[in-house]
């Protein structure tokens, strides 16, 4: 039921964080592994790892901008030449502008307008493509990454005293990406392809020592920590696999209690 071997995984923002960990849970359960990403440097060094360490020869890069027709056309067409189906795509990649970031209070109309457009829009465009070979294919798996902020408010008290904060467009743009999972398993439903979303907590990455210790601090599972890729990447491998045939429409929040 948990298998996944053989199946034809594309992953966009492929190279990134929690991309990256993705890839190689699906390469190391033997399926064939599609990373998409726009930095071909990253995204070929990923592939070659990961034919290295798991011997899996069945790994593609394929550079692609998930916010340009064009782009998105061009990689489907080149991963149904070398693999002639498409049975789960990933929806992992983070476009946004140089300005994002930002407080609200400095957050521009046309900044917030252009980060909502290349993110939501972008994981629209992948699997409306992506969905068109799935129907012809009478089924595939979708997954959409969300997060705790897609369906929490912000705790900003935790990011006192560091340069980072909880960008507005990020909120807007999780809560956006949730919805559009049930409206997208509600709509490809009869064609046999699943959507469902993912809702991570915050995932450790040398964050400064204040906010991880506050963060923690809120997290309810023993023992406390921020997550992992690994944590994140066993609900894709569930959701990916036929042990998930019968769930559709849903968010699985993966963030060891916090928002509880």
């Amino acid at each position: 039921m948990f298998n996944i071997a053989r199946k034809v995984c594309v992953i966009t923002g492929g190279a990134g964080l929690i991309g990256s960990a993705f890839c190689r849970a699906c390469a190391e359960n033997g399926a064939k592994v599609v990373i998409i990403d726009t930095n071909p440097k990253t995204g070929k060094n990923l592939a070659g790892r990961l034919v290295r360490d798991t011997k899996n020869k069945n790994i593609l890069f394929q550079q692609c901008d998930i916010t340009k027709p064009a782009s998105v056309k061009r990689a489907i067409k080149n991963i149904l030449k070398k693999f002639r189906r498409i049975d789960a795509l990933v929806n992992c990649a983070y476009p946004r502008n140089k300005n994002y970031g930002r407080k609200f209070e400095d957050v521009t109309y046309e900044d917030f307008c252009d980060n909502l457009s290349t993110h939501l829009g972008g994981y629209f465009l992948m699997t409306k493509e992506v969905s068109r070979t799935m129907k012809e294919q009478k089924g595939g798996s979708i997954v959409l990454m969300g997060s705790i902020y897609g369906i929490a408010a912000p705790k900003f008290e935790i990011y006192e005293g560091t340069h980072m904060t909880m960008p507005v467009e990020y909120a807007a743009i999780k809560g956006g990406i949730v919805n559009l999972a049930r409206y997208l398993a509600s709509y490809l439903g009869p064609h046999g392809i699943r959507v469902n979303a993912i809702s991570p907590g915050g995932v450790f990455d040398n964050q400064p020592e204040s906010f991880v210790k506050r963060y923690v601090g809120k997290v309810k599972l023993a023992p406390r920590r921020m997550a992992k890729q690994e944590d994140v990447a066993g609900a894709l491998l569930f959701l990916l696999s036929d042990a998930s045939a019968y769930i559709t429409g849903q968010n699985i929040v993966v963030d060891g209690g916090w928002t509880i």
